[in-house]
């Protein structure tokens, strides 16, 4: 990993290519994301913002010769690029990681809050996007459940999936950047990331209008609240190794089991991370 890192850095040229040919794979905005964090990061806002511009030009003359759609590729593109971009520069104004991630889920809320002010219909919303999903599950001889794709559960799984994109391109392109052999700067640790108690206050907060005036949306903006605290009972995880109290195959065991056991190990994790906001248990464990 910090070989990979140092040559990115090293190669500027080669980068740009990166963030290119990165759009054409299988996984394609989380590669292009963290590589352009650590670039960010590494060479400087202006460099960066200058080589994606040539990557983004290439791939437009790519796109332009193959036949696919300039305004599908720019879209593409600009969801891609612009949430992270904005997340790596927010981290190099703040210096702060724990900061720069509270934000992050502050400006997702207010997106979805926006959302259904501005939709007023967001089943019709939906509807397209469930009907090419089911058409793709179709010509892959699948057979997809519509049923309890409501509008509200893509509502909430389009806010997490993007929020989850944007944030791991940001950590890994960090951790990245901090494997560089070069003296780098710090921004603070994921180990020590902390949500806070303003908005595990929100959560609860939110939870409890959601019951007294019985309006759906305040529940799913509670439920993302909740949710994003996995990633701090994740944080959790890595302190309790760095501080040799979790062996790392333990560590290790959690991320090879996530996807199996999601719903659960998901739920544990923001437990974990939301009582921890309230309790500071690693603070507290520090001193015992």
């Amino acid at each position: 990993m910090q070989a990979v890192a140092a040559w990115l850095v090293a190669k500027p040229l080669h980068a740009v290519l990166g963030l290119a040919v990165t759009l054409l794979l299988p996984a394609p905005q989380l590669t292009s994301g963290v590589i352009l964090v650590l670039l960010v990061l590494a060479q400087g806002p202006r460099l960066a913002i200058a080589e994606a511009g040539i990557a983004a030009s290439s791939l437009l003359i790519v796109s332009l010769i193959f036949g696919v759609s300039i305004a599908a590729m720019a879209e593409l593109m600009a969801g891609t690029w612009l949430p992270v971009l904005v997340l790596a520069l927010l981290l190099v104004g703040t210096r702060s990681l724990t900061l720069t991630m509270q934000v992050s889920v502050i400006v997702a809320v207010l997106v979805m809050t926006m959302f259904y002010v501005v939709v007023q219909d967001p089943a019709a919303f939906w509807q397209p996007y469930l009907d090419t999903m089911s058409e793709i599950a179709i010509q892959n001889g699948l057979e997809l459940n519509t049923e309890w794709l409501n509008a509200e559960v893509m509502t909430l799984s389009a806010t997490l999936a993007f929020w989850m994109l944007y944030v791991i391109g940001l950590l890994l392109g960090y951790g990245l950047y901090k494997k560089l052999p070069a003296e780098t700067r710090e921004f603070g640790r994921f180990r020590n990331l902390d949500f806070g108690r303003v908005i595990a206050f929100t959560m609860a907060l939110v939870s409890l209008l959601s019951f007294v005036v019985d309006v759906t949306w305040f529940q799913n903006i509670a439920f993302v609240l909740f949710v994003v605290f996995w990633v701090q009972g994740l944080a959790i995880v890595h302190w309790l190794h760095a501080e040799e109290m979790l062996p790392i195959q333990a560590v290790v065991s959690i991320y090879v089991l996530l996807p199996l056991f999601q719903v659960f190990l998901v739920t544990t994790l923001a437990v974990t991370g939301y009582l921890d906001a309230w309790f500071n248990f690693r603070r507290r464990l520090k001193k015992t």
